[in-house]
């Protein structure tokens, strides 16, 4: 009996070697962002998208939960503006959404902290560029870290297409409300 629990401790030590040598080389930093061109003038999409409360209205993440709560700090579309959510649902979990910076007509830089169910700081933007005087293209990203050994997730989360999903349908929801 004490060959096998021998035996089984080394193969788990070995099996714990293995994924952290491999962590070692998978990324430990994402950067996702998808773009969406919409049939509205470049200052009336800005407007829209620099007001934090309208993501609720066009983000996936808040329709995935009616019910979790939110509040508001702070005068929206100003720096220091701050949304913090806290849901029930798992995958929705808890955090807060800040406003960093502005660019007016051009851009928005937030930072998000999540909480729960993991906790992590990551980057987000919202860009308009002006293709002519009645079309836009809108670029939605979200940059973070997952640092090691932590990165072995990687290996079954795929950032890219998850969070791509995520933007390109908040992106499509964004030019349903603004094409009206």
């Amino acid at each position: 009996m004490l060959k096998f629990l021998k035996r089984l401790l080394f193969w788990i030590l070995a099996l714990i070697a293995l994924v952290l040598v491999v962590a070692l080389f998978l990324p430990t930093k994402f950067n996702v962002k998808r773009s969406a061109v919409i049939s509205q003038p470049k200052d009336s999409i800005y407007n829209y998208v620099s007001l934090l409360e309208n993501q609720e209205k066009y983000g996936v993440w808040w329709q995935a939960d009616p019910k979790m709560e939110v509040t508001h700090s702070g005068t929206d579309g100003q720096p220091g503006f701050t949304t913090t959510w806290r849901s029930k649902n798992a995958e929705v979990g808890s955090g807060q959404q800040k406003i960093m910076a502005l660019q007016p007509g051009q851009r928005i830089d937030l930072e998000l902290q999540f909480f729960e169910p993991f906790e992590s700081t990551n980057k987000s933007f919202m860009s308009t560029q002006q293709i002519d005087s009645t079309t836009t293209q809108v670029t939605w990203g979200i940059s973070g870290e997952m640092p090691y050994p932590g990165n072995i997730m990687s290996l079954f989360i795929d950032m890219e297409k998850q969070l791509g999903t995520d933007l390109e349908k908040g992106l499509k929801n964004l030019k349903r409300i603004l094409e009206k």
